[in-house]
């Protein structure tokens, strides 16, 4: 049956037609659909895990058990979960095990664009790289046989244009595969004696994939001209074609790593210029350029930001298409926080107080931007809380009673939990601030260890987050809510001045999930309004000037009433 499928649903189809049973991901752009799309099939056990790392281990726990597994990640969570997959390499696998990495050139919902490519070759396992939906799909079934025939985890590698993009797959059925356990402490146990014997293992199974890296057919050769040959992979493959058509000779990888020689070589041998066409780094040109062939790449083209075929015909010297320019020039629309984020009062009150703010991961990174402009400092994971303690210690009294850590639940689940152990076992008057919107909000509404359901909705365990603060050994815990303006001004004053580490948690449900009953819309009594602009101050989309007035969009108001506390003439109400 074919079908038209994303990239992520097809691959998500690839794993239930292998036989997968167990998938352990962490929600992170453009890798989330793949767990989301794998939670429909009845078959598959499916759940979000507090972060990368544990949902590595878990896979490897039900690979172990003998049930084919597989966990999701994004490019940047391939970090966290680098600890356990490095020391995978070494122990194998029982039934197949593989992980994929979403990368994303261009870095559209990221903080940088790091070529995971890297990550195979250090961990010496193999990695595949699908071109669009048809290969995602059958790639993830080919991952679960080389990783059973080499006993290796597999990494697939994924993009944000493969990923969320649109293509033609033939599905199929379900295959069966489960594997017995069996106690095996020399080959699962990596004491150093016994990894010292594993890593001769890791070796001659790297010779053993580069002899099948030569002969799969995912490797394929399309020759069309002796002039111009093309090494490449993924979308660039696609954007290869689109320019040239048939006029060039390619060869497209669809296993990056390991790379093949001979295949390479003989290639090489039948064209008279030779290109690499790759995103990021020069990972495949580096490769050819050891087996001592004269290549082109990063040279003829940019090592920052995705391709298009634009800027691959402009590189090749072809006629670049001028596009459709339309007569309006279209306003700039940066983005903001939603009307009625419960983000956007803890800010404001952050920011009245003049507070040093280090921030995290999360839809609150937006309070960096104008007016609010309050978050300086945006890391990775966690990194909020460590970054504070690290700024108290060394600037003492000078920076406590006005520096702050906000983080989100669910990142703070994720990795802000040791934050805050190190900031109480090392005792920095460090105050920190869980904006505790019920959800995991950036990536879609996911839910975490914090929110008590779990991936399907259904009852979960639930952290109680006050209650583990305090069994972390921080004495001074409140909750307010982030709508009530006094209230926050209050606590952030009250903490910053205490003389011991402190957390606020601010609790308000995003305002876009649907459990949440909104309040009617609220309006400007335009005689009371004398135009002074208080209420712009909280940025709110949902607020406006016209003819010198605050205007309130009705479509986009919920009522949250952040603004009237704003206004000197109470001219906000829903009379």
């Amino acid at each position: 049956m074919k079908e038209l499928m994303l990239g992520n649903k097809a691959l998500a189809r690839g794993l239930w037609e292998a036989g997968v049973k167990f998938v352990s991901s962490y929600p992170g752009t453009p890798s989330t659909e793949i767990t989301e799309e794998a939670v429909k099939f009845d078959e598959i056990y499916c759940e979000w895990a507090p972060n990368e790392k544990v949902a590595m281990e878990s896979a490897f726990g039900a690979s172990l058990a003998g049930r084919r597994a597989f966990c999701g990640q994004k490019h940047v969570g391939l970090n966290v979960a680098a600890d356990p997959l490095f020391t995978l390499s070494y122990t194998g696998v029982n039934a197949g095990l593989v992980a994929v990495v979403a990368d994303d050139a261009g870095m559209h919902s990221s903080q940088n664009e790091q070529d995971s490519r890297h990550y195979a070759i250090a961990a010496k396992v193999p990695m595949l790289e699908p071109s669009d939906s048809a290969e995602a799909l059958n790639f993830a079934k080919l991952a679960y046989d080389i990783s059973e025939e080499f006993d290796t985890p597999v990494l697939i590698k994924m993009c944000t244009r493969v990923a969320h993009s649109q293509s033609v797959v033939e599905t199929g059925e379900r295959v069966e595969v489960s594997k017995a356990y069996e106690k095996n402490i020399a080959k699962y146990v990596m004491m150093p004696g016994n990894a010292k014997k594993r890593h001769p293992i890791v070796e001659e199974r790297t010779r053993k994939l580069i002899e099948y890296a030569e002969k799969t057919p995912i490797n394929r050769v399309e020759v069309s001209s002796d002039e111009l040959g093309i090494i490449t992979s993924s979308t660039c493959y696609q954007y290869v074609k689109e320019v040239f058509g048939e006029g060039v000779s390619v060869l497209k990888l669809g296993m990056i790593n390991p790379l093949p020689v001979e295949l390479i070589k003989n290639f090489a041998a039948k064209v008279k210029r030779l290109v690499v066409v790759e995103e990021l780094d020069p990972i495949i040109e580096t490769h050819v350029k050891s087996l001592g062939l004269q290549v082109e790449g990063s040279k003829l083209l940019p090592r920052i930001d995705e391709f298009s075929q634009n800027l691959i015909a402009q590189a090749f010297g072809k006629k670049v298409s001028s596009g459709v320019s339309l007569e309006d020039a279209i306003p700039a629309r940066p983005p903001v926080m939603c009307a009625g984020c419960p983000h956007r009062g803890l800010f404001y009150s952050l920011k009245k107080r003049k507070c040093t703010v280090l921030g995290d991961i999360g839809c609150y990174t937006l309070g960096a931007v104008p007016p609010l402009s309050t978050i300086e400092l945006t890391l990775c994971m966690g990194a909020s809380i460590g970054a504070t303690h690290g700024f108290n210690k060394m600037l003492g009294t000078a920076s406590e009673g006005k520096t702050v850590a906000v983080i989100g639940d669910s990142t703070f689940m994720h990795s802000g939990m040791t934050g805050l152990a190190n900031v109480a076992y090392n005792q920095s008057n460090s105050t920190v601030i869980i904006l505790d919107n019920s959800i995991t909000g950036m990536t879609g509404h996911q839910q975490n260890p914090s929110t008590g359901l779990n991936i399907k909705g259904d009852p979960a365990g639930k952290i109680d987050l006050e209650a583990l603060c305090r069994a972390m050994g921080i004495n001074r815990v409140r909750v307010v809510d982030p709508y009530n303006l006094k209230e926050c001004d209050v606590a952030i004053k009250e903490e910053l001045a205490a003389a011991e580490p402190s957390v606020i948690i601010s609790r308000r449900p995003c305002a876009l999930l649907k459990t949440v009953k909104h309040k009617p819309p609220l309006h400007v009594d335009k005689d009371k309004c004398i135009g002074c602009k208080s209420c712009m101050k909280i940025g709110c989309p949902a607020i406006s000037m016209k003819d010198g007035k605050a205007v309130v969009d009705q479509t986009q108001c919920v009522g949250c009433e952040v603004c009237s506390q704003l206004c000197p003439k109470g001219a906000f109400s829903r009379d």
